[in-house]
C-alpha cells in the first residue's frame, strides 16, 4: 500500500504536476486556479496569497492541504484565527466537510487522489523507501551537471545563512560588537571539535578590551589566556610556567577575572592540536593584531588572509606541548589545514553576515569567492560524493555538499531539492 505524505501534495501543487482539467469541488462546483499562491514554510496555511474562481465567484486568500480532510479538525485549524482566510482545502481523500468556527459555510474542498499520475507517486515512493547513502543514489548520475551545480550554489548560500544565524545570536548578546564576537569564534575554531566550547568559553571570560591593553606584551596575553583557561598552577616547576602564574594572579585581581571550569581534552589528540598550543597561537594572533575583524575586512586576497592567521607560538612552546614536559624543538605554527578550516568556518561566514548587515553585495561575494579558492575539506562525506561522480574542486562545493547531505538527503527532503525534483519529473 502506498503511503502518501502531505509534502507530496505541496510538491504537485507548487510544481503544478497534477491534472487541473475540469477541476471541481467535492460539491461539484467548477474550480479555476488563477494563482497557486506562495508556498509557506512557516506556521499557518500551506499556501498564501492564492486566487481562485469557484463557480462565478473569485476568491483571494490561503490554501491548506491535508491527506484526509478530517485532519483539519484534528490539527485544530477550525479554532485557529490564522486559518480564517482559507479559501480552499486541498486533500488526498475527503472524509468529512470542514469549516472555521468563525464561518458557517463549509470550506470548498478539492480532492487530488485521481489527479496525480501514478508515475509521480511511484517515483516518490522509490525515493522514500531507498536505503542507499542518499535516496536518489541509483539515479543521481542521470541528473545534468547544470542542475547539480545550480543547486549547489543555492546550498552554499543556505550553508552560510545557517552558520551566520549562530553568529547573529552571539552578536545580539554582545550588542553587535563585531570584534568581540569574531575573537570568540576565532578561539572556538582553534579548539576544533574537541575543545571548541572550552576555547570559546575562555574568550567569553576574557573581553578583548582587556587583551587590547596588553597587546604589546605577549607574555601578559599568555598569562591571561592560560590563567582564564585554568591551565596555570603554582605546582609547575618550569620557570616560565611559574612567572606566568604569578603574572596571572596580579592581572586576575586587577580585572576581577574568574577562570573557566570546563575540562580540557588532551587524550587521542595530535600534540600539535593540544589546547596549550592553540592558546599560545591565539595569544600570538592577538599580539600581532588586536583588531583581527577589521583586518579581514581590509584584506581582499586569500593569500594575505592565510598569512594573517598563520601565527607561530612563542619560544617556550617550540620545545613544549604542555608545561613541565620538554620536547624536541619544533615550530608550533598554525598549519595550512587549520588555517583553511578557520577561513571556511569563521572568516567566510563573518564576511557574509557583515555584508548582509551593511547591505554590501561586494562583501557577500567576497565570502563566496574566498570559499571558491580554498581547497575542499577531506572527510568521509566528501569522499562518498566523489564516488558518486561529483567533481569537488574547492571548499565552496564541499560546504554545499555537506549541507545537501545533512539537511536534504538525510532528512529525505527530496521534494524540496532541485535534484530530487528533476528525478521525479524524468524518472
Amino acid at each position: 500500500m502506498t503511503l502518501i505524505k502531505e509534502e507530496l501534495l505541496h510538491y504537485v501543487w507548487r510544481t503544478k504536476q497534477f491534472d487541473v482539467k475540469a477541476l471541481q469541488t467535492t460539491t461539484g462546483l467548477p474550480v479555476e486556479i488563477i494563482n497557486f499562491g506562495q508556498h509557506n514554510t512557516d506556521a499557518g496555511p500551506d499556501f498564501l496569497n492564492a486566487r481562485i474562481r469557484i463557480g462565478d465567484t473569485d476568491w483571494a486568500g490561503s490554501i491548506e492541504m491535508h491527506i484526509y480532510s478530517s485532519d483539519w479538525r484534528k490539527h485544530k485549524h477550525h479554532s485557529d484565527a490564522a486559518y480564517r482566510n482559507v479559501i480552499l482545502h486541498v486533500v488526498w481523500q475527503d472524509d468529512e466537510p470542514v469549516h472555521h468556527q468563525a464561518q458557517q459555510q463549509p470550506i470548498p474542498c478539492v480532492v487530488l487522489q485521481s489527479r496525480i499520475t501514478k508515475h509521480i507517486i511511484t517515483a516518490y515512493q522509490t525515493l522514500l523507501d531507498a536505503t542507499l547513502w542518499i535516496p536518489c543514489q541509483s539515479l543521481f548520475a542521470q541528473v545534468s551537471e547544470l542542475t547539480k551545480r545550480t543547486w549547489l550554489e543555492r546550498m552554499l548560500v543556505e550553508r552560510l545563512e545557517q552558520k551566520t544565524a549562530i553568529i547573529e545570536t552571539a552578536l545580539i548578546q554582545q550588542v553587535y560588537h563585531w570584534e568581540e564576537v569574531f575573537y570568540q569564534f576565532l578561539a572556538r575554531s582553534l579548539g576544533a571539535n574537541v575543545n571548541a566550547d572550552a576555547m570559546q568559553a575562555v574568550a567569553a571570560s576574557l573581553p578583548q578590551s582587556i587583551l587590547a591593553k596588553h597587546k604589546d606584551n605577549l607574555f601578559q596575553i599568555e598569562a591571561l589566556l592560560f590563567g582564564q583557561a585554568n591551565l596555570l598552577s603554582e605546582q609547575y616547576h618550569d620557570a616560565y610556567a611559574q612567572v606566568l602564574w604569578r603574572e596571572y594572579k596580579v592581572l586576575k585581581q586587577k580585572y576581577q577575572l574568574t577562570p573557566i571550569s570546563i575540562a580540557w581534552k588532551f587524550m587521542r589528540m595530535r600534540p600539535a592540536n593540544f589546547p596549550t598550543i592553540r592558546l599560545a597561537q591565539l595569544a600570538m594572533l592577538i599580539h600581532q593584531s588586536s583588531h583581527l575583524f577589521s583586518k579581514i575586512l581590509a584584506v581582499t586576497d586569500s593569500k594575505t588572509l592565510q598569512e594573517l592567521f598563520s601565527a607561530e607560538a612563542s619560544e617556550y612552546w617550540q620545545t613544549h606541548y604542555i608545561f613541565d614536559e620538554p620536547s624536541a624543538v619544533r615550530k608550533k605554527q598554525i598549519g595550512t589545514t587549520a588555517v583553511t578550516i578557520l577561513l571556511i568556518n569563521t572568516v567566510a561566514p563573518f564576511l557574509f553576515l557583515y555584508g548582509a548587515s551593511k547591505q554590501s553585495e561586494e562583501l557577500r561575494a567576497r565570502a563566496i569567492d574566498l570559499l571558491s579558492v580554498l581547497p575542499p575539506e577531506k572527510n568521509s562525506v566528501i569522499e562518498q560524493w566523489r564516488e558518486l561522480g561529483m567533481g569537488i574542486d574547492n571548499s565552496g562545493q564541499s560546504q554545499a555538499l555537506l549541507h545537501l547531505k545533512k539537511n536534504y538527503c538525510d532528512m529525505r527532503r527530496c521534494l524540496q531539492c532541485a535534484i530530487g525534483n528533476r528525478i521525479l519529473k524524468h524518472m
